[in-house]
């Protein structure tokens, strides 16, 4: 008869469950969820108690994306008008219009983050992700001045629409293009 003794029976099930806590971190899911949980935990952290609260950042990123619009619709022809003062109320309107307020949650800087998270997070190519990262931000800054502009020459032709177009067709159209990114590096990069 074989018997074993209490404390083998433990050993071997204390090595047991650390060779199963490793082969779980090794698989590819888990250590994504846990690499973009930590880098967006120090990116949410950074931004909401250092950047946003010690810098003028957000104010610069909306006065960035109001003369980016701006230069747009005079390109188009419109006769506009603009507040960028580096306060919470900065306004883009064509005249005639009551022009369209750009606040905070306007300047994608947390679609920049989370864009960044997942690129980061995703296994590929560390040099891939050293201009991927920036040319993504920069597409969606372009996005978000298009939507700006948009979103003004909505208020100058149909004000009633305004809120509808700004809930839920230019908030598809970014999410779709972030989407539409993610798969692009997925498919061609990771």
């Amino acid at each position: 008869m074989i018997s074993s003794s209490p404390e083998k029976i433990k050993d071997k099930n204390l090595i047991r469950n650390k060779n199963e806590l490793k082969l779980k971190f090794s698989d590819p899911r888990i250590k994504f969820v846990f690499t973009a949980s930590i880098i967006y935990f120090l990116c949410y952290v950074t931004y909401e108690f250092f950047l946003k609260k010690y810098t003028l950042i957000d104010e610069y990123v909306i006065r960035i994306i109001i003369e980016n619009a701006d230069e747009m619709l005079k390109r188009m022809d419109f006769k506009t008008f603009k507040t960028t003062d580096l306060n919470d109320f900065q306004v883009i309107g064509i005249h005639g219009s009551i022009g369209v307020w750009v606040g905070k949650a306007c300047d994608a800087i947390s679609l920049f983050i989370i864009f960044s998270v997942f690129i980061l997070a995703f296994p590929g190519n560390q040099r891939n992700k050293w201009w991927f990262v920036p040319f993504g931000i920069l597409t969606i800054h372009i996005l978000n001045v298009f939507r700006v502009a948009a979103l003004a020459i909505i208020t100058y032709y149909a004000p009633e629409w305004l809120e509808f177009n700004h809930t839920y067709t230019f908030t598809f159209l970014v999410y779709s293009y972030i989407f539409s990114l993610w798969i692009w590096w997925v498919n061609k990069y990771a």
